[in-house]
């Protein structure tokens, strides 16, 4: 496992959901620029319910850093272009610009 930060802007809202058990979490997708100009998504999921709160409060737009177990992944566009991406299980978030921790 890796431990990370990332900062970057919310890509898509967070979302609300019910695992097969009925224990929520919540995901949303992270947009982290890089030396390139599409950057890199991150796909967000917690667990915790404090940090799935403050990820709900978030907005698209909106610059935040995460901290959490990474897992890098490949994904392959409609061109067939492979392209990278991360997974990150979030344990603490805080939105940037204000130093407001969100959990």
């Amino acid at each position: 496992m890796i431990e990370g930060l990332v900062a970057g802007r919310v890509w898509s809202s967070a979302e609300r959901r019910v695992d097969k058990a009925g224990r929520p979490y919540c995901v949303a997708k992270l947009r982290v620029l890089g030396a390139d100009s599409e950057g890199v998504l991150v796909n967000l999921i917690a667990f915790d319910t404090d940090v799935c709160d403050s990820l709900l409060r978030t907005h698209e737009g909106d610059a935040i850093s995460v901290t959490g177990a990474l897992t890098p992944k490949v994904w392959t566009d409609k061109q067939g272009i492979s392209k990278p991406a991360l997974d990150m299980v979030a344990h603490r978030i805080l939105r940037m610009g204000d130093g407001q921790h969100l959990d």
